[in-house]
């Protein structure tokens, strides 16, 4: 069992920064991927950034330049730096990860419980 920890969210101004953490414990031999999705009010869930193993990371159009995302493989723990936020970044935020317990098992992927991020003056 792999357990998600997300912290970070909360109300913040429009032009604000938030920081979320996502902590991973438990079955884990490696990460590949680690990645932060989000869904909005009457939307689907659609992919914010993501980051591999090896440090390459990919974005949403609608935040690049805004938004970065990192890792610390010593902690399994992802980061999502926010700055010059808006409105429409109003959302649950999930992180994702793409993993394996031992070295010869399946690639499982296993979410969080999700963080409200809300971008209101």
């Amino acid at each position: 069992q792999v357990q998600l920890v997300e912290s970070g969210g909360g109300l913040v101004q429009p032009g604000g920064s938030l920081r979320l953490s996502c902590a991973a414990s438990g079955s884990i031999f490696s990460i590949y991927v680690m990645g932060w999705y989000r869904q909005g009010p009457g939307n689907k869930r659609e992919l914010v950034a993501a980051i591999t193993s090896g440090g390459s990371t990919n974005y949403a159009d609608s935040v690049k330049g805004r938004f970065t995302i990192s890792r610390d493989n010593a902690k399994n723990t992802s980061y999502l730096q926010m700055n010059t936020l808006k409105p429409e970044d109003t959302a649950v935020y999930y992180c994702r990860i793409t993993y394996r317990s031992d070295p010869m098992g399946a690639t499982i992927i296993s979410w969080g419980q999700g963080t409200q991020v809300t971008v209101s003056s």
